[in-house]
């Protein structure tokens, strides 16, 4: 294989490619402000072709403070099968004179670490790093190398990304693009970064920016993930995100094939046998592969792209998303289940469809079914999904690309507003033995979805005297007026948990001198404390709309049950709904019964809130949470 020559697990040293226009010592910016680290050259300047791509990069800083001497080593990162690393700089420049720190590698520590083993990650990638010995406060240190990376399983298909991130002004910044005629280069700047020059000599191509006291623009403070992408240069030389679709699309049907006399046909075999409705099949399929095969990250060799095949995920009972995405497939379409992979971003999917194509802005792959008509998200990662497949959610990455033979577009993933509430609580407090007198207490939490099956999870995987105790002592830290005396807590069948806490209450009744009459206020209510939205400082995209939480859905009430059936007793509370800052809000207050009840429930309908609207949702927000909930007791009580 193509990438397999260039397989290095050491840096080579030498001098920059010739094609590298090597730029002079550049003098420091004038910033009263400056860091204790100052920037004096961001250099980047990378070639690619239809095989692959270049990257050069050097950075010279100076430290001015003794806080920049924290900095005091340098690391490069590369995946040896893949990339070529070839050092060029590591020197301090001191008083006028080259101290050379590179020395050919005589000290330059090369190992294989895994910085997420932890999380079940192996991804064989190797890291060079080097202390800085003797640093100085006013030591300047210049460090170059370049990576050459070829990506043969693409077709030699690659990308360049550029950002215009550091504290302070760089005394130069440069991004220098090279291709020859021939390559699909296309390119993309965000708002905030120099518009490139576009230049030809004889069939190569250049794109050149060059800025002295360089600034780098600051993203709005609040705002959604696609107006924070600023200051940004981003190249592709894939023609589209079907380019990605159809080569990717062979990987998974190679792997997805499943030999005659597989251990996994007997696990298929006992799924269909159970029932015919496809609905109740994919549900299975995917408890099957969540249950049966554990989670490891496997990026070595091939394995950032390619899966591994079917029978050998089954037989180790581990596999990375592309392996355990790989073996739902087979058996969804062993089961007559319609179903494709599809490449998704776990947190850079709003705005994806305004970026350049490219396999480097995705970093998971699940599976979506067809079922009715109807899509169903599948995750082989997750674990402990229970219920039925109609009681999945739609993931939140906003964006899939579906790996298909001829190519496909990015499809949205659309998220509906929540029916039921996530969390419902009720506080129920038995006061009717006397005001002054420890007064029974009941707390009951009713959770769904991941939280739920986040309880759920640790049922199965610890003692439950521990969660007990746990539970326990966080609900005593927000709660000091009750003395806890039980806890209990189950998870039902579909993946709904309840929390139930039982103790007493002291009940902290005084007296309002103005009314005359002793007052309970409920703890917690009228405090004034309400999240806001920042103000933003002026700037690129100041007046985007601020992010919300989407979705969301959760109710609670509070009910005291009063002495001598509530005669006597009024409350105090506000009855309103209404919305504020994307959320359905009902709050409402009532003495019926002998019984004092406070309720609240707070749905979000919306994921942005425009920025116009932001500064009166603030106002809102804070109006309603200095409004207190009391129960005011007879005259004489």
């Amino acid at each position: 294989m193509a990438s397999a020559a260039l397989a290095d697990e050491k840096p080579s040293y030498g001098p920059p490619p010739k094609w590298v226009q090597v730029a002079e010592l550049p003098a420091p910016p004038s910033d009263d402000q400056a860091p204790s680290t100052q920037l004096l050259l961001n250099d980047n300047q990378s070639q690619h072709d239809n095989t692959g791509s270049a990257y050069y990069n050097r950075r010279i800083v100076k430290i001015l403070k003794p806080e920049g001497l924290q900095g005091g080593s340098r690391s490069v990162t590369w995946d040896p099968v893949r990339d070529k690393i070839t050092l060029h700089t590591l020197a301090i420049i001191r008083g006028g004179q080259r101290i050379d720190l590179l020395k050919q590698g005589q000290d330059v520590l090369v190992l294989r670490r895994e910085k997420n083993l932890e999380r079940a990650m192996l991804d064989g990638r190797m890291t060079a790093s080097i202390q800085i010995k003797d640093l100085q406060v006013g030591d300047i240190v210049d460090w170059a190398f370049t990576q050459e990376h070829k990506e043969a399983l693409l077709g030699g298909r690659t990308n360049d990304f550029e950002t215009m991130a550091w504290s302070g002004l760089a005394g130069r910044f440069r991004a220098r693009l090279l291709w020859p005629d021939g390559t699909p280069l296309t390119w993309r700047v965000t708002p905030g970064f120099p518009q490139p020059k576009i230049s030809k000599s004889g069939k190569t191509n250049e794109l050149l920016v060059d800025v002295a006291n360089a600034k780098p623009p600051k993203p709005p403070i609040g705002a959604p993930v696609r107006f924070q992408r600023v200051g940004m240069l981003e190249a592709t030389t894939y023609t589209g995100w079907d380019d990605i679709s159809r080569r990717m699309a062979p990987l998974y049907a190679e792997a997805s094939k499943l030999s005659a006399d597989s251990s996994l046909r007997k696990e298929i075999a006992a799924i269909a046998q159970a029932g015919a409705d496809p609905k109740v099949r994919a549900f299975k399929a995917l408890q099957l592969v969540e249950d049966k095969t554990r989670y490891l990250f496997l990026g070595m060799g091939d394995g950032g792209y390619k899966p591994a095949p079917v029978d050998e995920t089954w037989s180790r009972r581990f596999g990375d998303c592309k392996g355990k995405t790989v073996l739902l497939l087979t058996i969804l379409r062993e089961l007559g289940v319609e179903a494709e992979p599809v490449l998704v971003s776990t947190a850079g999917g709003d705005g994806l469809e305004e970026r350049l194509p490219s396999a480097a802005l995705f970093n998971h792959v699940i599976v979506r079914a067809r079922i009715g008509g109807k899509s169903y998200w599948l995750d082989g990662t997750r674990s402990g999904d229970v219920g039925d497949i109609d009681g999945l959610r739609p993931p939140p990455f906003r964006w899939a690309l579906p790996l298909r033979m001829d190519g496909a577009s990015l499809e949205e993933i659309v998220q509906p507003p929540l029916t039921r509430p996530d969390s419902e609580g009720v506080v129920r407090i038995d006061a009717s033995g006397g005001l002054d007198k420890p007064a029974p207490i009941t707390m009951t939490t009713v959770i769904r979805g991941d939280a739920a099956l986040n309880l759920a999870r640790a049922l199965r995987t610890a003692p439950r005297a521990d969660i007990e105790r746990s539970l326990k002592q966080s609900a005593s830290a927000s709660l000091s007026w009750v003395n806890i005396d039980t806890i209990d807590f189950d998870v039902s069948p579909n993946g709904e948990a309840k929390i139930r806490i039982g103790g007493t209450a002291d009940l902290d009744w005084r007296l309002n001198d103005d009314l005359g009459v002793r007052e309970f206020r409920i703890p917690g209510s009228g405090s004034g404390k309400a999240s806001a939205f920042p103000r933003r400082e002026p700037g690129l995209n100041a007046d985007a709309p601020y992010a919300t939480v989407f979705p969301a859905y959760s109710t609670s009430a509070t009910e005291i049950v009063l002495p001598d059936k509530g005669a006597g007793f009024a409350v105090k509370g506000l009855n309103w709904t209404g919305r504020i800052a994307n959320r359905d809000i009902q709050m409402t207050a009532e003495l019926k019964d002998g019984v004092a009840r406070f309720a609240e429930s707070s749905r979000s309908v919306g994921r942005e809130l425009p920025y116009a609207e932001a500064e009166e949702a603030n106002k809102r927000a804070r109006r309603l949470a200095s409004e207190p909930q009391i129960v005011r007791a007879p005259k004489g009580s």
